[in-house]
């Protein structure tokens, strides 16, 4: 009789300590996704004021609970270009888009590249971003300018010529016109001044590129 009482006791007390670990591994998880919240906002609002430094320990903090964080890695990255740090802004932008590509963080790559005109590295990104969205005209254009530099004029103004047709605007024309002036063909420049001429932008409608989130350097 003694032994089946504690036998029933040991049974409450296993059940007990069971329901007790379940709870607190539903609540772990909980817990962390609280903090992470937290941290994320207080990340935001430091990039927002300007607090780059409590900005930067949030999402250093992030990443510690997160290795694998891409956004978090491309905030920082961007972070670290505001302040021109550009070494450590290209290596949270390769981390990111290891990570998880996506055509923002190979943007934003590709822009410290050609801030710190590495070109040909940056055409590789540009490219890479395009591979995975071409349907902005900012990309197209970003790519033109890269290639500029590098010499390479004809793929330059097909690169203008697809940002036209993607956002026919007076932003896109303008860039177009510019790069035939400069080149000498004007029979070309002619044309897309009189389609630029004709241009009517409807209402609502930019006048200027639509343009991804991109470094502020």
């Amino acid at each position: 009789m003694y032994a089946l009482v504690l036998l029933a006791v040991f049974a409450f007390l296993v059940y007990r300590h069971a329901g007790i670990s379940r709870q607190k591994t539903l609540l772990v998880p909980s817990l962390i996704g609280n903090r992470l919240n937290r941290l994320w906002e207080i990340a935001y609002h430091g990039m927002r004021e300007n607090r780059l430094l409590r900005a930067e320990k949030a999402l250093l903090t992030i990443l510690k609970i997160d290795e694998k964080n891409a956004a978090a890695y491309n905030r920082l990255g961007i972070l670290y270009a505001k302040q021109r740090e550009y070494k450590d802004a290209i290596d949270c932008f390769e981390i990111a888009s290891s990570i998880e590509p996506s055509a923002s963080s190979l943007h934003n790559l590709g822009l410290i590249y050609y801030e710190t005109e590495n070109y040909q590295k940056a055409a590789t990104a540009f490219e890479q971003a395009l591979k995975l969205e071409d349907s902005l005209a900012a990309r197209h254009i970003a790519y033109a300018k890269v290639q500029e530099k590098l010499g390479n004029d004809k793929l330059m103004i097909s690169e203008l010529e697809t940002a036209a047709e993607l956002e026919p605007n007076p932003e896109t024309y303008k860039l177009l016109v510019g790069a035939f002036e400069s080149r000498g063909m004007d029979q070309e420049a002619g044309e897309v001044k009189k389609k630029l001429n004709k241009l009517i932008i409807p209402a609502g409608r930019s006048r200027r590129v639509l343009r991804p989130r991109r470094v502020h350097i």
